[in-house]
């Protein structure tokens, strides 16, 4: 079905994955569109709980556009114009998922493909990853990824240092920066992130939804918009039977049931 990209259900995970190994996964306009519609497929699947996007072999998880193959290059203004918006479209539905999305890293994570891990909800890393935005050294600046990194980052200035300066940070210094929740042996970070999707896939659906999605829009939010907001996102999770069943299991002493309503 794809060209650019695999998928693959594990259990009530899927799993995408950059698949242009020969060009270290980088992005494509094809990408772009079908990574964006394998998003669109596992979103509406109701089996799936939650996503972990990651890339094909070994060197790389994704070095960001490519610059390669000339095709952006190429295009005239207006449209490299909307290439660019295509991957700020794919960044946007990224935070609109309704599912949460795991980052599996290994290799080099470089301009776009660091946009992409910064994007998704959680990332583990193998301790040989590299990251960095190394569109300085291009004449460029990452712009459109800035976004998703400077939410992801705990130290502004040590993002401003990257960007401004294009060197790379391992998977030890993404950990300290807030770029990666996990650090794993190459031989570890299957299991890792297998851990990690499972312990998401015993919580409720709807209410990873719900949860999910009032941190993001509360984020940019002042303070007292952001109180009365969660209030009110509060008081509906608790008309969720998924709420109901969940008090009910653990008075019982057993494992919940969810319905994902």
């Amino acid at each position: 079905m794809y060209e650019t990209i695999k998928t693959e259900i594990r259990g009530q995970t899927g799993w995408i994955f950059l698949n242009r190994e020969e060009r270290r996964n980088a992005l494509n306009p094809q990408m772009l569109q079908e990574l964006t519609a394998a998003l669109n497929e596992c979103d509406a699947d109701r089996a799936v709980i939650s996503l972990v996007l990651t890339g094909a072999g070994d060197k790389a998880f994704c070095s960001g556009m490519d610059l390669g193959g000339g095709e952006a290059l190429q295009l005239a203004p207006l449209e490299r114009h909307e290439l660019q918006r295509r991957f700020v479209d794919l960044l946007k539905r990224i935070k609109a998922l309704q599912k949460p999305i795991i980052a599996r890293v290994q290799g080099a994570a470089l301009g776009g493909g660091f946009g992409l891990v910064s994007a998704c909800d959680l990332a583990v890393a193998a301790d040989d990853a590299a990251f960095g935005t190394p569109e300085i050294n291009l004449g460029l600046f990452p712009y459109i990824i800035m976004a998703a990194l400077i939410r992801a980052a705990t130290s502004p200035k040590a993002l401003l240092e990257l960007m401004l300066t294009g060197e790379r940070i391992s998977a030890a210094r993404a950990l300290e920066l807030g770029f990666v929740n996990a650090v794993a042996g190459r031989h570890e970070l299957d299991r890792k992130v297998e851990e990690l999707s499972a312990l998401l896939n015993r919580k409720s659906p709807a209410v990873l939804r719900l949860g999910r999605r009032a941190f993001y829009t509360m984020r940019d939010m002042e303070y007292e918009q952001a109180m009365e907001y969660l209030s009110g996102m509060l008081a509906l999770n608790m008309q969720a039977e998924d709420m109901l069943e969940g008090v009910m299991a653990f008075m019982e002493k057993r494992e919940p049931r969810w319905k994902g309503r």
